[in-house]
């Protein structure tokens, strides 16, 4: 590789992706991820102003960009582009291994490399050298499957090999389902159960098939090939909502993760049962939502996020990039979670259009980062705690990872980041299809259907934004505490904990300075001011009781006395007089 530093521009649609390679390719000094985008479109803008800057020399791109719309010829039509225009910019495919008649034509075109997605960062920074020097990189360019059938005794290896992981899955999903496994046995099965899983994928892509289907365990579901512009789509009915298989499958996938009971995220997903009522005061997003959906999305990111952690394993993150990444972690997670709870290929019907209707909801992220996601407390905390075990602050008190306090608030933060996420990922829907009868019918609960109550719900999310920033945070700023939704056995409810937040209080500007000025001065001047008023109160007790109680009470006593006396002499005059 040479002196000068290696600038990327990564192309690629799936951000759990992006994520790990950008944070794998960090460790190396020499090489930098300039820009990143997940569309053809986004890719061609972004290399106008990066090229005449000079700050781009190579291109990773991945083979299958574009499948999400439909199109299976993107990403090499976008490869046919880049070498027509930008002949000398080398590109490096980083693909699974499955295109052996894509890859052939793009080398046919002139691209310079291509590395299978999974393999080791060693192996693609070897191969960004090459590429970057010039040389050509190719690794085990499969051959097309069209020019060389593979033998039968292929399938039948291929067979009996996927059978005997799936047997050994089942044993190893028998041991994790017991709810009696220490901490290392956990992590023992743990492990075993991601080598099969690795060791069924690596058979699936290296034994090629005829087209036979193994039978296999529902909890073991591979993915859904992509939807391509050659396959027969469905007609879509006008009152109903088309959504993805491969949504509903990746869900299946999902769920095969296995949580230890006593562990934040089973207890998490154990609390997923409940009736997930607001307790609170304060409207949320998901209350709109049918039950089922709420728990349903729930569960969603909640999986989601267990995925995004073993992308960060795999990176071998550190806790200072970590710390640089919050923002795009948080992001990603709304990506992928809204991504997978409507359904990649999710067709909205409305008149005579067909829209797609996860392409609308992303255009919402800025204001979802930026309204929800940058809220979300202490989420470097949780992931750092899980990632590395690092030890949680508890009111100024280190607990370690494995402590009853330290898991107690993991489970609080992950609630609340569940729940958050989850909010972030319908706010788009109110915004763009709030009215839409088929979203109101195959989502919203039915006592929130009428657009009355929805213009109302809406109004209440909007006084709560407002009432959220110029008074709430601010005021929980000051007050050195964070609000949290958690859930317990009979649904959603709000807590505070106590975290120093001095650095967002010196930053407070505007009307949420005032807002903390207010109280502070509330709080200096009170038991002040009450102190007066008491003292003030005795006072006018004294003069009252002391002073004019007194005072009316010998004026009364003096008068009663007068009128005894004139009584008594008027009875003595009169008896007097009788007796004379």
């Amino acid at each position: 590789m040479t002196n000068q530093s290696t600038q990327i521009l990564l192309i690629d649609d799936d951000p759990i992706f992006r994520l790990g390679l950008v944070t794998a390719l960090a460790a190396f000094a020499d090489l930098e991820v300039v820009a990143e985008v997940d569309t053809q479109t986004a890719a061609l803008e972004r290399l106008t102003t990066l090229l005449p800057q000079e700050q781009v020399n190579l291109i990773i791109l991945d083979l299958a960009l574009g499948r999400s719309l439909g199109s299976p010829l993107t990403g090499l039509s976008l490869c046919q582009q880049l070498k027509t225009d930008y002949p000398d910019l080398p590109i490096l495919l980083l693909s699974a291994p499955s295109e052996p008649n894509q890859l052939a034509a793009a080398k046919g075109l002139g691209v310079e490399g291509y590395c299978a997605k999974g393999c080791a960062i060693t192996l693609i920074v070897e191969a960004i050298g090459q590429v970057k020097a010039g040389q050509s990189y190719w690794q085990m360019l499969p051959i097309p499957t069209h020019s060389l059938p593979p033998p039968r005794w292929h399938n039948q290896l291929r067979q009996s090999g996927l059978q005997q992981i799936e047997a050994a899955l089942r044993q190893v999903t028998a041991q994790l389902q017991q709810g009696n496994l220490s901490r290392l046995d956990w992590l023992f099965w743990t492990g075993r159960r991601r080598e099969l899983l690795t060791a069924r994928w690596i058979v699936n892509q290296l034994l090629p098939t005829d087209g036979a289907i193994v039978p296999s365990d529902n909890n073991y579901a591979e993915p859904l090939p992509r939807l391509t512009s050659s396959s027969p789509r469905p007609p879509v009915p006008q009152n109903s909502l088309r959504q993805s298989s491969t949504s509903a499958l990746s869900k299946t996938s999902s769920e095969a993760l296995q949580f230890q009971p006593s562990t934040p995220q089973g207890m998490t997903l154990t609390k997923l049962d409940s009736s997930l009522a607001n307790l609170t005061n304060t409207p949320l997003e998901i209350d709109i939502l049918q039950v089922e959906k709420r728990r349903e999305l729930l569960r969603t990111v909640l999986y989601k996020f267990e995925e995004i952690l073993d992308a960060l394993r795999f990176s071998q993150v550190t806790r200072e990039q970590l710390i640089q990444k919050r923002s795009r972690l948080l992001h990603d997670l709304w990506y992928v979670s809204l991504t997978d709870f409507f359904g990649q290929y999710s067709t909205l019907a409305v008149g005579n259009q067909m829209i797609e209707m996860v392409d609308i909801l992303r255009q919402n992220r800025d204001i979802v980062q930026r309204a929800i996601l940058d809220k979300i407390p202490l989420v470097i905390e949780l992931v750092a705690n899980r990632l590395f075990e690092s030890p949680l602050m508890i009111d100024n008190v280190s607990y370690p990872a494995h402590t009853p306090e330290a898991m107690a608030r993991a489970e609080l933060l992950l609630q609340n980041l569940i729940i958050q996420v989850a909010n972030g990922v319908i706010q788009p829907l109110l915004n763009s299809f709030s009215d839409v009868e088929i979203v109101k019918h195959n989502f919203y609960d039915k006592r929130l259907i009428s657009s009355r109550e929805i213009t109302r719900f809406r109004n209440n999310l909007s006084w709560k934004y407002r009432r959220d920033e110029l008074v709430d945070e601010p005021r929980s700023i000051f007050e050195s505490r964070y609000n949290l939704f958690v859930l317990s056995d009979i649904g959603i409810k709000k807590v505070a904990i106590y975290s120093p937040r001095r650095q967002e209080l010196e930053e407070l500007q505007g009307t949420q300075l005032a807002v903390t000025i207010a109280y502070e001065m509330r709080d200096a001047i009170a038991p002040r001011l009450r102190g007066i008023v008491g003292w003030v109160g005795k006072g006018v007790v004294y003069v009252l009781t002391q002073v004019l109680g007194r005072g009316i009470g010998l004026i009364l006593r003096g008068v009663i006395q007068g009128v005894g006396s004139a009584w008594q002499d008027t009875w003595f005059s009169k008896n007097g007089e009788r007796g004379k």
